[in-house]
């Protein structure tokens, strides 16, 4: 089977048996961009934008030590497969969850995948993180695996989609897959917010798979991102820097704060249990599309007096993240661009952020 194949890293048979999974229709949600439209299309001829994200990569991890060897280094409980309705197979889960250092710093931010056991085969994770860090996330898995029974590999095989509705309207409905028996596909909702959409992961053409997908610009998915708030990568949780509670972690259930021990997990949990979270990435607007690289990541954003309210992270044209004060959100905030010209900046809190936060 082209499941079996896949689990033990084999490239599987163009002849196999497709391997998909449907997804439960998703709360009711209001997205403020129509992907679809922009393209020049109209509502009516395409339900879904799909998003080829290049900057993504694949490791796979397995063994019968998988999950307790996981569950040491991540800040989250593992996506477990559990029973499809109505069924006696599994079906695939997904998780999101970051890997620390030592000082309770991101490393690596990622989408997990717990994917089913058949009865021969072993406990498979898929590990989705930015396609620059593949090869130093595999280094550190490889560092703590010491003696357990755990095999890491890059799974190049498959691409990840990221799939989000062109109209809101749509936002409410489950993604439904073009039934390809040639083709090896996991479909799954994004961990982090409804907001996000689903996750596909496949060896083809996301947009042929989903029964009525379209092509999306890469650049209207991270635009929404942005806009949702939602870092993704190193350039928004710069390795070693950034730490998890202030990037939103636990907004984006990313943490559990009652699983066993995980590396650096001292500090954030000692900062959940004070209470305190005085800054916070927040979704940045400016007051007008700038040219590439003319606001340096770390550069300081200010208030109306020149105190500093927090620092740029990154952004794409006029939409960004910023690591703010929370305290200094609502007043006028500017930056200062490189070539010394001032921008406004406005922060905003999204609206699936939890109601004590706004």
């Amino acid at each position: 089977m082209a499941a079996a194949a896949l689990l033990r890293g084999a490239a599987p048979g163009r002849g196999g048996r497709a391997w998909s999974w449907r997804l439960r229709a998703a709360p009711r949600r209001r997205l403020g961009h129509n992907y679809c439209s922009q393209r020049g299309e109209s509502a009516g001829s395409a339900a879904w934008a799909c998003f080829l994200l290049d900057e993504r990569a694949l490791v796979r991890v397995r063994g019968p030590d998988s999950a307790p060897f996981l569950l040491g280094l991540l800040t989250n409980e593992l996506p477990l497969p559990g029973p499809a309705a109505g069924e006696a197979s599994t079906s695939a889960r997904s998780g999101y969850a970051h890997f620390l250092n030592v000082q309770g710093r991101t490393l690596y931010d990622v989408i997990l995948y717990g994917l089913p056991e058949g009865s021969h085969e072993q406990p498979t994770f898929l590990l989705e993180c930015d396609s620059s860090v593949l090869d130093a996330l595999q280094r550190h898995l490889v560092l703590h695996k010491i003696r357990r029974r755990v095999t890491v590999e890059p799974c190049p095989e498959l691409r990840v989609w990221a799939v989000l509705p062109c109209a809101p309207k749509e936002a409410g409905r489950a993604v439904l897959l073009q039934e390809k028996a040639e083709c090896t596909t996991i479909l799954t909702r994004d961990p982090r917010t409804a907001r996000m959409g689903w996750r596909l992961l496949s060896q083809d053409e996301g947009s042929a798979l989903v029964l009525g997908g379209r092509l999306g610009d890469l650049q209207d998915y991270h635009r929404h991102r942005y806009q949702q708030g939602v870092p993704e990568g190193v350039h928004d949780l710069p390795p070693g820097v950034a730490l998890p509670l202030e990037s939103n972690l636990a907004f984006m259930n990313g943490v559990s704060f009652t699983k066993g021990c995980y590396i650096g997990q001292e500090l954030t949990a000692r900062t959940h249990h004070m209470g305190v979270i005085r800054k916070r990435l927040f979704p940045v607007q400016l007051s007008g599309p700038l040219p590439v690289g003319s606001i340096a990541p770390g550069t300081s954003v200010l208030t109306k007096s020149g105190q500093a309210a927090g620092k740029y992270r990154a952004g794409l044209g006029d939409v960004g993240l910023a690591l703010l004060r929370s305290e200094k959100i609502k007043g006028p905030l500017h930056i200062r661009t490189s070539e010394s010209g001032l921008v406004a900046l406005t922060a905003s809190v999204p609206d699936w952020w939890p109601t004590s936060t706004k």
